[in-house]
């Protein structure tokens, strides 16, 4: 693990939190964290649109047990409900979105207005109702996007970085955290291969092909320590390890026939979180880096002295292909069992 679950300081047991997209893999592995570490957190409101899948997670989140979960149905494409939403909530985590590659390359304007337009009207909400702390999701296909759903992401990254200077005189913090894929969400490679996998063969789009990998453990552990860290303006990127796609499905499967089918529209061969333009913003902190803005809202000489900040070498840039940590065959297998209850 990156970051350890008990070395928060934070207290959250007397903050009201939303999480929009709050029914996916991440929102709800957030909402178990937050009430195993907080379970007198003052409200939690699971904002999502899909009311099948609210109806869902309100059966493992029973309002008996947990008294102050709330299943807010809205989308964030509108401004009104998400303002209603937000009454007397101090913090926002945005994890809603439309992330899938290939939809987003079909329906384009439909991940505009999810990805863009919705990250907007979050800033707009959170500005217009008293929120404090505001940390939105981003993903490595953000970093010199070649799709439109990196290219979605990106905008949105932007929006809520620019989103510090026009706070005025709010209390409020707007922070990104950017990572790679989530190990096991919904969508994702593993469960794909291991669904397959009673077919005997294993379709790879390139076997060349290398991903960044963090459990949704690890990208909770991200939001906490955001929520408990930024200034105003940071992107946060976790050192985290990477994969060869050809070594899960091996871990997975190791007698099925991996089949290579070529790269789908907008797919890359290697994943980036960091670009050599993003070098001369970045920091490194230790367990991560951090983008910061060109001009911060807040003083660079301090963040540096009080995060111990090095600025990382011009040119310098973060891929999975260039990575110094791979993950072998035996640590995704030990990992997929321990962390997705795969049986291999």
């Amino acid at each position: 693990m990156l970051f350890k679950f008990n070395i928060f300081k934070m207290n959250l047991n007397d903050k009201a939190i939303l999480i929009t997209g709050g029914t996916g893999s991440l929102g709800k592995q957030l909402t178990k964290r937050i009430y195993q570490s907080y379970p007198d957190v003052k409200r939690l409101v699971v904002f999502s649109r899909d009311e099948q899948k609210q109806f869902q997670m309100a059966q493992e989140f029973p309002h008996e047990k947990y008294k102050s979960i709330r299943f807010f149905i809205g989308d964030v494409r509108d401004k009104e409900r998400l303002m209603r939403a937000m009454e007397g909530i101090d913090i926002v985590i945005h994890a809603a979105a439309m992330k899938h590659v290939h939809l987003a390359e079909y329906n384009p304007m439909e991940a505009i207005k999810t990805n863009v337009l919705g990250a907007q009207n979050v800033i707009d909400a959170c500005l217009a109702t008293g929120v404090k702390k505001v940390v939105a999701l981003s993903t490595d296909k953000a970093a010199a996007p070649i799709n439109l759903y990196g290219a979605t992401k990106l905008t949105s990254d932007k929006l809520f970085i620019a989103a510090n200077n026009i706070k005025g005189k709010r209390d409020i913090k707007f922070s990104v955290v950017r990572y790679g894929n989530v190990m096991g969400s919904n969508g994702s490679v593993m469960p794909f291969f291991y669904q397959k996998r009673k077919e005997g063969v294993l379709p790879i789009t390139d076997k060349r092909m290398t991903r960044f990998n963090i459990s949704l453990d690890e990208g909770v552990n991200m939001i906490f320590h955001a929520i408990e860290n930024a200034w105003g303006g940071e992107i946060f990127v976790p050192k985290i390890p990477s994969y060869k796609i050809t070594d899960v499905a091996t871990a997975i499967c190791p007698d099925c026939e991996q089949k290579e089918i070529g790269i789908r529209p907008g797919e890359k061969l290697h994943e980036e979180m960091i670009t050599a333009s993003d070098s001369f913003f970045t920091y490194d902190l230790g367990d991560y880096y951090a983008i910061l803005p060109s001009q911060p809202v807040f003083d660079l000489n301090r963040f540096i002295q009080e995060n111990n900040a090095e600025k990382v070498t011009n040119g310098f840039s973060y891929n999975s292909k260039d990575n110094q940590y791979f993950l072998t065959v035996a640590e995704l297998k030990e990992l997929m069992q321990t962390k997705l209850n795969f049986e291999l």
